[in-house]
């Protein structure tokens, strides 16, 4: 049900008024999504999946069960990494895609892409 004109009024001056008032906190809400959280769990994961990858490597010559430490710290990572990734979701995972495509790489790459498609589409001839 869509918000009325007095009611998208109301929001909008409570808006403003919050970015007056405060407006880290309003860039931290206008930046955080539900998914957030869980993707700074899976991060923290991947760090703990390759420094125990790397634990066992490097304790690998030196014992056995050091090694089997290491690899049960990769375990645990990656078992946290997918209850993580559970809980972010089919959803979530469309949300990053959509903004690394929409705005992030736009930043990078800008449209190399669509004139290199339109190059090979289009060849000129130079005769």
């Amino acid at each position: 049900m869509p918000l009325s004109e007095d009611e998208q009024r109301i929001l909008s001056q409570i808006e403003q008024q919050l970015y007056e008032s405060d407006p880290g906190l309003a860039h931290e809400v206008s930046s955080t999504t539900v998914f957030t959280h869980g993707f700074k769990h899976i991060r923290l994961a991947a760090v703990g999946l390759v420094a125990g990858l790397a634990f066992l490597l490097f304790t690998l010559s030196v014992s056995f069960w050091l090694a089997f430490v290491g690899f049960l710290i990769m375990l645990g990572s990656a078992w946290y990494g997918e209850r993580n990734l559970r809980r972010v979701g089919k959803a979530g995972l469309q949300q990053v895609t959509q903004n690394v495509r929409g705005t992030e790489s736009q930043g990078y790459f800008g449209n190399a892409g669509q004139r290199l498609r339109d190059r090979l589409n289009n060849p000129e001839d130079d005769s």
